[in-house]
């Protein structure tokens, strides 16, 4: 397992930590998604040999926030 922590820009509330985290727990092979608005990033742990960082990157970006590392 590895872990990447990503910035996360337009965080607003507790839906939208809601969003992230339901979003990428639906890919293969997260362990663990924590988003925290008040820090303004997401933790993730993860199965590298199954999902990539641009998997979660994107999963994240299609809500409607911005992923970067």
């Amino acid at each position: 397992m590895e872990k990447i922590i990503l910035r996360v820009e337009g965080m607003a509330c507790g839906h939208c930590e809601i969003a992230i985290q339901d979003a990428v727990r639906k890919l293969p092979g997260i362990k663990q998604v924590k988003a925290s608005r008040r820090k303004k990033e997401g933790s993730v742990e993860y199965d590298s040999s199954r999902v990539s960082v641009d998997q979660i990157r994107q999963a994240i970006n299609n809500t409607g926030y911005q992923a970067v590392l």
